[in-house]
């Protein structure tokens, strides 16, 4: 869809932005808002700082986790006492306010929709409704996403801070205007929010789909037809009547943890070398070689060769957490090249007359979340020791009969793993669509007016 232009327009004097409608004009955000304030953290160990949320003096704080996944704020995981904001001079900002997120997920904008505090992370924007609406205001800064280079500092990570914030230019319409920009963006955001969210559940779907067919294969086989027995295990349930049931210490050749403590240190670390696989290279689609890291030759041979990795071994992550659960496996690439395993990895050189590794990775994975759930332990992080995976039990066809349901499943995660491209490649599109359409619009590039009707601009 095509947009109305302004009839004229003039420089803007900022280097990212061009030019602007001729009759805009362009303030520094400092003269934009009425109120800027900056957070903080109390001890987390002093129980006097935090409050239970339904205490009656309780303050929602809010951290950035708080606000990455939603536009407006109405609730916080922590919550302070009064003695837990004066232990850090903290502000408490109105309803209405905008946060805006200056280190870790830099520039993330979000309402706030309750009177609340918040960390350091975090700014808070009360902005001056004479010069700045809040909604113009808020996706403004949406825009300015995208052109965050030109303000951010970074040494480890970029980062923002009050005054770089305050220095923001600010295009500035008629007021007028900026609700037309507003409401019109309103409209057009939420339709393609509307898109994105369907792709987003179709993705969901199909990460279901894909892990249904890898434990139905595992566990149940490819003919309905043939007898069952009740494995007498409580995630495997019935599995075919002619199948084993053995552990996997009993399907390997050998097996070893990555080294603890003194064993790999970061001065070991070079630019090449010998790989360590480490826990995020382990992953429930294969082996992600898209992150890499190398210890000195010299010392892997002398003092950390039993820990070594050759293609086609077993490879599990003992320690996990919600998002990559402990217990999940892969096959290490035939490409690999010299390589160890780091701590918290396990490696298991399988016996393959007995057992595929591809048969062995899909089952891990398919009971990955019994593991994460039940066996493991930990509070944030779960882990499960060599000792436990080394018992983990396995249900094992023939051999040849594993290569069957191995075909079987990689045709069907291939179909799976195909229309996920296609739904992750729409989000990024419609993604890509979102940000330039806000940034169009609050820059001038195109002439909302005639698009909004006349009394949601009044």
């Amino acid at each position: 869809m095509s947009f109305p232009r302004y009839p004229a327009y003039k420089p803007s004097g900022v280097e990212w932005l061009g030019e602007v409608p001729e009759h805009w004009e362009f303030k520094k955000l400092k003269h934009c808002i009425l109120r800027l304030g900056s957070g903080g953290t109390p001890e987390s160990s002093n129980p006097e700082f935090w409050a239970d949320d339904d205490s009656e003096d309780s303050i929602p704080w809010v951290a950035i986790g708080d606000m990455s996944a939603v536009s407006r704020v109405t609730s916080t995981a922590k919550s302070l006492t009064p003695f837990g904001l004066s232990s850090k001079n903290l502000e408490i900002f109105p309803s209405g306010s905008l946060l805006y997120s200056v280190y870790a997920s830099l520039g993330k904008v979000a309402i706030l929709g309750m009177d609340a505090a918040f960390n350091q992370a975090i700014l808070a924007i009360l902005p001056n409704t004479q010069c700045v609406s809040q909604p113009f205001l808020r996706c403004w800064l949406e825009s300015l996403e995208r052109h965050l280079e030109y303000y951010a500092s970074s040494n480890t990570q970029a980062n923002l801070n009050a005054a770089k914030v305050l220095s923001y230019p600010v295009s500035v319409p008629s007021l007028p205007e900026q609700r037309a920009i507003a409401t019109f963006l309103d409209h057009e955001t939420a339709k393609i929010d509307a898109l994105i969210a369907e792709q987003q559940s179709l993705i969901e779907l199909l990460q279901e789909k894909r892990q249904a067919v890898i434990s139905h294969a595992v566990t149940k086989g490819l003919n309905p037809e043939a007898p069952m027995k009740d494995s007498g295990v409580e995630w495997l349930g019935e599995v075919p009547e002619h199948w084993g049931l053995i552990t996997l210490g009993r399907l390997c050749i050998s097996k070893c943890d990555g080294p603890f403590g003194s064993g790999l240190k970061s001065e070991h670390y070079v630019e090449e070398g010998v790989l360590v696989v480490r826990l995020q290279n382990i992953k429930f689609h294969g082996y992600d070689d898209t992150v890499s890291a190398y210890i000195d030759s010299d010392y892997y041979e002398t003092s950390l060769g039993d820990y070594d990795v050759i293609p086609g071994d077993l490879l599990i992550a003992g320690l996990g957490d919600e998002n990559n659960l402990v217990g999940r496996a892969c096959v290490a690439p035939s490409h690999l090249g010299p390589a160890m395993v780091k701590a918290d990895c396990f490696r298991f050189r399988l016996n393959r007359e007995r057992i595929s590794p591809a048969f062995a990775s899909f089952s891990l994975n398919a009971s990955s979340r019994f593991h994460g759930g039940i066996l493991s332990s930990g509070s944030t992080r779960s882990r499960i020791p060599l000792s436990m995976m080394t018992s983990r039990e396995v249900a094992l066809p023939p051999i040849e009969e594993q290569l069957k349901i191995e075909m079987h499943i990689q045709n069907q995660l291939g179909r799976i793993n195909a229309l996920q491209y296609e739904s992750v490649s729409a989000v990024q599109l419609l993604q890509e669509r979102r940000s330039a359409l806000i940034s169009a619009a609050v820059t001038g590039q195109i002439d909302v007016r005639g698009l909004v009707p006349e009394a949601s601009t009044a």
